[in-house]
């Protein structure tokens, strides 16, 4: 029965108080219109319906009776938050649009930069190997150059050989058949051989030019020996008319000495 009569007495007090603000507000809107009327006309005076939400700063009484607010009050209030929180999504965007664009430029110029560096270690490997190469080159030149000059240097750098003495009958220029078995050891000895040359010296007795032109005679029959029948190039054979040379040589008689001269060619070529 109690919490019946507690009940009854809170919804009475419920159902009073939104009248007795009802009246407030009313009575109070009364009374400034009764002063405005002393003042101004009253068709001067536009009738408001504007309700508490509609100003900046309520009562405390206006919001516990009316504690919900319009949605015209709610949109004005939220509509600059909103408008800023748009601004701040726009500008975020845009900074995110320029971060991406700012990085992909920037990877970009680092690939390339790569690519570009890539390039450049190819060109020195590239340039040092060429390099190595011309370094090989010329220490071989320098090594054969060493060679060829030391060959040019031996060309005339002869040493004496075996040598063979062929006699002739006083004013004879023939050969006998001892004088050509002679000249056949001395060919076989320098056959399909080079760096050599045959010197042959031709003396005889007597004086004078007739003396130099008959040993001439003798030379000549052995160097055209040697060429027609053991094919010793005639380029290799350096032909001499001595005449009578001494007076202790003319007791010796008419002869002809054959030397053969080598050099050190044939050994280098061979190596």
């Amino acid at each position: 029965m109690k919490n019946r009569t507690f009940i009854t007495l809170l919804l009475s007090t419920g159902l009073a108080l939104p009248a007795l603000a009802q009246q407030t507000n009313s009575n109070s809107s009364v009374q400034p219109a009764a002063s405005a009327d002393q003042t101004a006309p009253a068709s001067l005076q536009p009738a408001s319906s504007q309700d508490f939400w509609d100003g900046d700063e309520p009562s405390l009484g206006a919001l516990v009776l009316h504690p919900f607010a319009s949605k015209a009050y709610v949109k004005r209030h939220v509509q600059p938050i909103r408008d800023r929180v748009n601004e701040l999504d726009e500008i975020t965007a845009s900074n995110s649009k320029m971060i991406r664009d700012v990085d992909a430029r920037a990877q970009q110029g680092i690939q390339l930069a790569s690519e570009k560096v890539n390039l450049a270690d190819a060109h020195a490997s590239d340039a040092a190997n060429k390099a190595q190469m011309a370094h090989q080159t010329a220490t071989a030149l320098d090594t054969r150059l060493a060679t060829v000059e030391t060959e040019v240097g031996n060309i005339d750098q002869y040493k004496s050989g075996p040598q063979t003495e062929i006699r002739f009958r006083p004013g004879q220029t023939r050969l006998s058949k001892q004088a050509e078995d002679a000249l056949g050891e001395m060919a076989a000895q320098v056959k399909n051989q080079h760096g050599y040359i045959i010197e042959v010296e031709g003396f005889s007795s007597g004086q004078g030019q007739a003396a130099i032109a008959n040993s001439r005679k003798m030379a000549d029959s052995v160097v055209r020996y040697l060429v027609l029948n053991y094919e010793i190039p005639a380029y290799r054979i350096y032909v001499i008319g001595m005449g009578n040379a001494s007076a202790a040589k003319s007791t010796i008689g008419t002869r002809v000495q054959i030397s053969v001269l080598k050099n050190d060619l044939e050994q280098t070529a061979k190596q």
